[in-house]
């Protein structure tokens, strides 16, 4: 019997190099949608014209923590980052957050006053260093009103001249109705970079999908058109449910010694009820364009 890790013969049977379609999130298979494009220009126009807030949105699995880490990896020496997940709690839970994603150590029993003159007194001496510091918040839309306001709050540090800290907040679309509730006018009016990240049009999954074949050493022709139509069906052009189900057909195209994806292998996998993501769908708008 055949032990070999059924990844790997997949892989081997199509001639990739590596699984063209993981659901982690990796720079090197970016694919530059309209979508994709702008959002990340507005995360850089954010970034260098040192605007107080950035936001931005987009549904589950659009490929916003992909962004995200190409941002990463183009960000200068001179750029103090932190990156906070899934942050909760009330304000001075916050500010532990904070310290701790620019490894700042810091007395869990210190109170929110001498957390708060400690990352200011950080900031001021990244400031003297000629650094400046970006607080990325990822899963933004776990916060509440009273931590969305903090978090402006912490834009009011500065020399009288430049803001010492700057603020990228992506999050799911119920970020978006977040940040626009009333209590949080003067947040809103800090933001000067926003975008929400729609889902992919059927033209831009068949390239996608060709895309991250061609990375992972394909053809970029293993999946036929027929099939390709139905992904984009069912998965309303959501990368990382595009991920899942091509990854799944490669798998039964493979066991069916085919060396392409038919329409008939993606319904295999309907049928069969391995593919969890389409009864997640909630109507994601599509980028038309």
């Amino acid at each position: 019997m055949n032990t070999t890790a059924p990844v790997d013969i997949y892989n081997t049977h199509f001639g990739f190099r590596e699984r063209p379609f993981t659901l982690v999130p990796d720079p090197d298979f970016m694919f530059w949608s309209r979508s994709h494009r702008l959002a990340y220009t507005m995360l850089e126009y954010g970034i260098l014209t040192r605007s107080p807030i950035t936001v931005v949105t987009g549904e589950i699995g659009a490929g916003k923590t992909t962004l995200l880490q190409h941002l990463l990896k183009t960000l200068s020496d001179d750029v103090v980052v932190g990156l906070i997940s899934n942050a909760q709690g009330d304000r001075g839970e916050l500010l532990q957050w904070v310290l701790h994603s620019v490894g700042e150590d810091f007395d869990p029993k210190a109170s929110y006053v001498q957390l708060f003159h400690q990352l200011q007194n950080f900031l001021l001496e990244a400031y003297s260093n000629g650094k400046r510091v970006i607080l990325i918040i990822d899963e933004a839309q776990n916060l509440n009103v009273q931590t969305l306001e903090e978090l402006r709050m912490l834009t009011n540090i500065n020399t009288n001249k430049d803001e010492l800290v700057q603020l990228v907040l992506v999050g799911q679309p119920e970020l978006r109705a977040l940040i626009s509730r009333p209590e949080l006018k003067q947040f809103v009016q800090r933001v000067g970079s926003s975008f929400h990240l729609s889902a992919m049009n059927r033209e831009n999954v068949g390239a996608y999908i060709a895309h991250r074949l061609q990375v992972a050493g394909g053809t970029g022709e293993e999946f036929g058109r027929d099939a390709i139509d139905r992904i984009f069906a069912i998965t309303n052009g959501i990368p990382r449910l595009v991920n899942q189900i091509c990854d799944l057909s490669l798998v039964y195209a493979f066991s069916a010694d085919e060396h392409m994806v038919s329409l008939e292998t993606v319904e295999s996998v309907l049928a069969d009820g391995v593919f969890f993501g389409a009864a997640n769908l909630d109507g994601g708008k599509v980028d038309e364009i």
